[in-house]
């Protein structure tokens, strides 16, 4: 029942539709007239007043807030300028104006990035001393940019910190490391600098002053003195050398006398040795015995004579008084004829042992920072062989603080004790640490089997002794050129008497 009613309603809503649209219809077809199709057209619902009034209500409303929203930022900006950018107050020329209240440094330093403003603050810094009205801030101000600026220009004329330093740097002990300095930055003052440059070292002075206390009665002591004769005999290729006398010796006997003896040598060949009589209780012996080397004339100048004192003991080990090293023999005369040489005797308490000499040069390059040591060559080093020769090479350490950073060796020289080498040891030291740094010459002798044996050292650099250190002063003072020198060649343990390093 009810489908039939809802298929009926739907017959007549169809009809409806059909009905409208045949009266939209323009002209309407016949049978229809127009009262009869507006009962048909649907009836609109009427708007009420309140929905009308809706409209204006809402567009009035968003005027407002965007008329605040805009107001408000607006007030925001000015703010912002207000406080970012204070109002400057103009000075009249008539009465003098207080002392402006120093800005922000971020507007100051604005204002000296600026060229133009430049000249006029510099004038400003040449006319504070007369004119009272500019502010001490823009003094200071000015002072420190024209200080930066002229740091800034001196950055870009100097050279580059070479990367082949970059190693030695890594090597030096952290408080000598040399750190590159910002131009561009303020530098902090410089008693806050941690730095070991002009520190003081006690220990350094105290070992100074030991050495020094134990050298003076050394050198107060009187040896006394010894007199002899040189002769070069030129049919026989010999020298010929006479002991006369020597006098006012040392008593080393409990009884206040010596039994004095002269020991002589013809370096480097010490197998050769002869020697004195014995002269009984006697401080002035009159000795008067000639003595022979056969040498040739040729090998005069590579020669040295070496004298030394002893006194006798019976029942204990001789004593020695002192020694006289002669290192050049034609210091007096050519040999030709027999001269008569007077020499101190010089205190000792063993026989100095001759191990040899060498010569090396050095140069240093500043702007490339580059120390060259040629090895140039050695003589009358000291047998470490059987065979009465050595097997020699040269060791170069370089030293910073008693730590060794870096050491190169030469070529080895078999079956010789007059090795010629020339050759070149470059190592890369940055000027700022020349005064920090010395190098270490070991000449060694080579073994097949077994450890390689130290001939001798020598030392050079600031901090050493000598011409160790008047050779690298030299160098300094003369850069850009090789310097050339003989160095004698000492022990190990008389190199360093503050620690040795490590060989």
């Amino acid at each position: 029942m009810s489908g039939a009613r809802g298929a009926e309603g739907a017959r007549c809503q169809a009809a409806l539709a059909v009905l409208a649209s045949l009266c939209r219809a323009r002209p309407p077809p016949l049978g229809l007239d127009l009262e009869t199709c507006q009962s048909f057209e649907p009836q609109t619902p009427e708007r009420s007043p309140s929905a009308a009034n809706a409209g204006p209500s809402a567009g009035l409303l968003a005027a407002v807030v965007t008329v605040g929203g805009v107001a408000l930022v607006a007030v925001s900006l000015f703010l912002f300028w207000k406080l970012r950018w204070p109002p400057r107050r103009s000075k009249e020329p008539s009465s003098p104006a207080p002392a402006e209240a120093p800005g922000p440094p971020g507007a100051m330093a604005d204002k000296l990035k600026d060229p133009s403003a430049l000249g006029f603050l510099e004038a400003a810094v040449k006319i504070s001393h007369t004119s009272p009205d500019i502010p001490a801030e823009v003094q200071m101000s000015v002072r420190e940019h024209i200080v930066r600026h002229t740091r800034l220009q001196r950055q870009t004329t100097e050279p580059a910190s070479s990367t082949r330093h970059t190693s030695f740097k890594r090597h030096l002990p952290r408080q000598m490391h040399v750190s590159s300095v910002d131009y561009g930055q303020e530098l902090p003052p410089a008693a806050e600098q941690p730095t070991s440059i002009g520190r003081i070292k006690p220990e350094l002075y105290k070992q100074k002053s030991v050495d020094g206390d134990e050298a003076k009665p050394e050198a107060a002591k009187s040896c006394g003195k010894i007199n002899f004769t040189l002769r070069y005999d030129y049919e026989a290729e010999t020298l010929i050398v006479r002991i006369l006398k020597a006098f006012d010796l040392p008593a080393k006997d409990f009884c206040g006398s010596s039994d004095p003896y002269v020991k002589i040598y013809l370096l480097p060949d010490r197998k050769c040795k002869q020697q004195t009589r014995v002269h009984r209780k006697a401080l002035n012996p009159t000795f008067d015995e000639s003595f022979r080397f056969p040498v040739p004339y040729e090998e005069l100048a590579d020669r040295k004579l070496h004298l030394s004192v002893f006194d006798f003991d019976r029942f204990s080990r001789h004593d020695m008084i002192g020694e006289v090293i002669l290192d050049n023999l034609f210091e007096a005369s050519d040999l030709s004829r027999e001269t008569s040489v007077w020499k101190d005797i010089q205190y000792a308490t063993s026989e100095s042992v001759d191990l040899g000499e060498i010569m090396f040069s050095l140069c240093y390059l500043p702007t490339a920072g580059r120390l060259t040591l040629t090895v140039i060559k050695c003589r009358n080093l000291k047998a470490m062989d059987i065979t009465g020769y050595s097997d020699p090479y040269v060791k170069v350490s370089l030293l910073c603080d008693g730590r060794r950073l870096k050491k190169k060796k030469t070529t080895i020289k078999k079956n010789t004790l007059n090795p010629v080498y020339n050759e070149a040891i470059i190592f890369d030291i940055p000027p700022e640490n020349m005064d920090q740094v010395s190098l270490l010459i070991s000449v060694m002798d080579y073994d097949r089997v077994g450890h390689n044996e130290i001939i001798g050292v020598c030392r050079v650099g600031i901090n050493a002794e000598g011409l160790g250190r008047d050779h690298w002063n030299e160098m300094l003072a003369y850069p850009r050129k090789p310097i050339a020198h003989w160095h004698s060649l000492v022990e190990v343990k008389k190199s360093f008497k503050e620690g040795n390093p490590r060989l």
